[in-house]
């Protein structure tokens, strides 16, 4: 069976404190921020694809008329998103993130041989790092 999907254009946390997420994954992790409507949500540009982070209060009602007209969406507790790496930058990842005093909570190579990092962000999504090889994707 084929499919006609051609990979995660996107992905979706939720964080209630949008400048703190804002803060977190502009200022530590560098992205660029795409959009932002304050109170509602944060996107950000993460390699080919974007990373939205959404007031899960916000978005469990409809779209006022001025936002984008998305239906009403949301999650409680902490989600997870992983980010691609090479093995090469992972290192420099693990650094920035201990200088910006962002705890490790594991470093470890998989059964295959890749290494994963993973951490939190403020709002307590569970995020990883890990190379492309952890799903045979170089």
């Amino acid at each position: 069976m084929s499919s006609e999907l051609e990979g995660i254009l996107e992905t979706a946390l939720y964080a209630s404190d949008l400048e703190a997420a804002e803060a977190f994954y502009g200022g530590i992790l560098g992205l660029d921020v795409v959009i932002r409507q304050k109170g509602r949500h944060v996107f950000f540009r993460c390699g080919a694809g974007i990373l939205l982070i959404f007031d899960p209060l916000a978005t469990a009602h409809p779209a006022p008329a001025d936002a984008l007209p998305v239906p009403p969406h949301g999650a409680t507790g902490p989600g997870h998103a992983c980010f691609r790496v090479s093995r090469e930058k992972l290192d420099a990842v693990v650094a920035r993130l201990r200088a910006a005093g962002v705890a490790i909570e594991a470093d470890f190579h998989w059964p295959n041989g890749a290494r994963s990092i993973y951490f939190r962000d403020p709002a307590g999504n569970s995020l990883e790092c890990a190379e492309p090889r952890l799903w045979n994707l170089e």
